[in-house]
C-alpha cells in the first residue's frame, strides 16, 4: 500500500498496480474502515480500480494527520468490516438485433453466438469503478475465451443499456454515447437515475450477474430497440 498526496485537500491510496477481484474487494475494505475513522472530516472518498481517492476537509485537518488516520483506519479494520459488496442481476437481450458486435466476436473467438452468450451470463462480475460518465460501471473480469479489444473506430453513437466487452471488461451504457466497446445485448434497467436513491443499481465492489431474456420480456421491462 502507498499513500500520495494527490492535491492540496487530497491523498490517494494505491493498493497494487493490477486490478484484480482480490484487490477491489481490499479498496471497498478500505472505504469503509477510512470513511468510519474520518467522520466528518471526509469530504468524499472515491474509490477506483486498485486505488482510493481520499478528499478531506483542509479547514479541520491537514495532510499528516489523514495519512495518520488512514493508516491507523486500515490497520484496524476488522473481519467485521469486510463487505463483500451485494450481488445485483441485470437482464439482458442478446441477439444481433442489438449486439451488432456479436458475429464479429464469433468469428474472432471461433466460438457460436449461443456459446458466447452462455459464458458471458455464467459469470460472476466485480464492480471495480464507477466513471466515464454517471452510472458506467467497470465490470471484471470477462472470460478470456470471449476478451475482445475496443473497436478500431468508435461508434459515435452507441444506444443506452447497451451491454458491451472490452478487452476483459464488460459493462452497461447508462445513457446514449459515443463509444469503442463491443456490443452484445441490451440491458432494460436505468444503470443512472437521479432522481432516484440510490441513483445507481450497483456501487463499487458489489457483484453483478446477467441473465437473458427474450425480445418480449425486454420490451415488458422497459427496453427500447
Amino acid at each position: 500500500m502507498r499513500i500520495h498526496v494527490a492535491g492540496e485537500n487530497s491523498l490517494i491510496v494505491y493498493f497494487s498496480d493490477k486490478a484484480s477481484p482480490e484487490v477491489a474487494a481490499e479498496v471497498q475494505q478500505a472505504f469503509y474502515a477510512i470513511r468510519s475513522a474520518m467522520g466528518d472530516k471526509l469530504i468524499d472518498a472515491i474509490p477506483s480500480f486498485a486505488s482510493l481517492l481520499v478528499l478531506f476537509d483542509a479547514l479541520q485537518t491537514d495532510h499528516i494527520a489523514v495519512r495518520k488516520l488512514i493508516r491507523q483506519a486500515l490497520e484496524a479494520k476488522s473481519e467485521q468490516s469486510i463487505q463483500s459488496g451485494k450481488l445485483v442481476e441485470l437482464p439482458v437481450y442478446y441477439g444481433e438485433e442489438c449486439g451488432p458486435d456479436l458475429q464479429r466476436i464469433s468469428e474472432l473467438s471461433q466460438l457460436s453466438i449461443d456459446e458466447i452468450i452462455n459464458i458471458h451470463q455464467a459469470m460472476e462480475y466485480r464492480v471495480y469503478a464507477i466513471g466515464f460518465a454517471p452510472g458506467f460501471a467497470y465490470l471484471g473480469e470477462v472470460d478470456t475465451r470471449i476478451a475482445t479489444p475496443r473497436l478500431t473506430t468508435p461508434r459515435k453513437q452507441v444506444a443506452k443499456g447497451s451491454v458491451a466487452i472490452a478487452d476483459q471488461q464488460t459493462a452497461v451504457y447508462p445513457a446514449a454515447s459515443p463509444g469503442g466497446w463491443n456490443i452484445i445485448g441490451r440491458c432494460p434497467t436505468s444503470m443512472f437515475d437521479k432522481t432516484q436513491q440510490p441513483t445507481m443499481p450497483v456501487d463499487v465492489g458489489d457483484r453483478v450477474r446477467f441473465y437473458a431474456v427474450d425480445r418480449d420480456s425486454f420490451l415488458d421491462m422497459g427496453g427500447a430497440l
